[in-house]
């Protein structure tokens, strides 16, 4: 009887810094793509990292689930600090479970929760949806799948990275794990993999091979290690200033207040973990990184498709109901400039935050989010990617 075990891949797709000064070049397509789940809003021309979250949702692996829950917003916050010459890139998560009996035999064990989408909440709301029960784990099939299913783009300049976690043999399965590598070489997509356990097990169960394979990072880590949130003198001062920042929200169309719902419900899973927890996520909202013109006014007024003449009564806020257009215009232009000053005296706090952490961390965790972000930078570093 085999262990059950969790995986999870978490890929990456980075705009090389060639392509921030070059038109894309335009080729055939060599992978199936698949509808996506949630439409993203971003219209942004800006470079775009993608990052594909699988997580294998069999029984034993609960630690590394929590820690993918709890350090979410840290990586999130690393990311919106990535430069790309004079250009910031924008950020799109996917989310795949696999692994779990109640998902389809047939299908291997898998199911799309999310594609590649930048609501920030809803990829939260996603990862806390998540449940575990004993499974089969296949790493060559979930690679392949993320590979076929998810739009990674034709631009030939992109970097795509994939990180799989997990702790069973990665040969397992009736899809070769090289078979997936293959196809993730020809597709410019970098393997890394993170054993969680012991190096040298993770050598002789094939996990370091399937990094070489593709000229990815091997990693091993502590899928048990409790997540460390290190308080600030600066924290209870950013809470106060996420409540504000949730004032601003001008909730509209038929998924407003759902969307709105939606946000208070993940501000409430980020403190289930504790404060510091709750600190990071306000440092995402108030990032470039957030971003909600689905639902939000103040967002949607900002993309240039949008128009005060197609907005309609009904899918107004009863405090916009009967209005002018000069009125809402107004209402609108007042929110987003206490927005943007609440976002920056949080950003001034996060420097002060930042700089106190630095100095009280010890920077020996072993966790999933240290090592991603560890090959994360120095791959993306030899493309000249640069950090704030």
């Amino acid at each position: 009887m085999k262990t059950p075990f969790r995986t999870l891949i978490f890929a990456f797709s980075l705009i090389s810094l060639t392509a921030c000064n070059a038109n894309s070049k335009n080729k055939p397509q060599d992978l199936a793509v698949t509808e996506t789940v949630i439409k993203t809003t971003s219209k942004s021309d800006n470079p775009e990292i993608k990052v594909a979250l699988l997580l294998d949702t069999s029984n034993s692996m609960d630690g590394l689930i929590d820690q993918a829950k709890a350090q979410l917003w840290k990586i999130v916050n690393e990311l919106s600090y990535a430069k790309c010459e004079d250009k910031s890139p924008n950020l799109k998560i996917a989310l795949y479970e696999y692994g779990n009996d109640n998902l389809n035999a047939d299908e291997g064990y898998l199911r799309q929760v999310l594609s590649f989408s930048d609501d920030l909440d809803e990829i939260s709301k996603s990862l806390f949806s998540l449940t575990t029960n004993g499974g089969n784990e296949y790493c060559g099939k979930v690679i392949k799948t993320a590979l076929n299913q998810l739009d990674w783009g034709n631009n030939t300049e992109d970097l795509k990275l994939i990180f799989i976690a997990g702790n069973e043999p990665y040969s397992q399965g009736d899809v070769s794990y090289k078979e997936a590598s293959k196809l993730a070489h020809k597709n410019d997509v970098t393997v890394n993999t993170i054993f969680c356990g012991d190096y040298n097990q993770g050598i002789a169960t094939k996990w370091k091979d399937g990094a070489d394979l593709t000229h990815g990072n091997y990693m091993a880590i502590n899928h048990n290690e409790a997540t460390v949130h290190i308080a600030s003198p600066y924290d209870d001062k950013i809470l106060e200033l996420n409540k504000k920042l949730n004032t601003t929200y001008i909730a509209y169309g038929s998924a407003g207040r759902k969307k709105m719902e939606m946000q208070a419900e993940q501000d409430a899973n980020a403190m289930s973990y504790n404060k510091s927890n709750a600190v990071s996520r306000t440092v995402s909202k108030s990032s470039r990184l957030y971003k909600n013109s689905s639902w939000d006014l103040v967002d949607a007024e900002q993309e240039s498709d949008f128009s005060y003449d197609e907005l309609k009564e009904s899918e107004l806020p009863e405090e916009l109901k009967g209005k002018s257009k000069a009125e809402i215009k107004t209402y609108v232009e007042q929110k987003s400039e206490t927005r943007k000053s609440l976002q920056n005296q949080i950003a001034t706090l996060n420097l002060k935050r930042r700089e106190y952490i630095a100095k009280q961390d010890k920077g020996n965790s072993s966790s999933l989010e240290s090592a991603m972000l560890k090959a994360l930078k120095t791959q993306a570093e030899k493309k000249n990617y640069k950090w704030e």
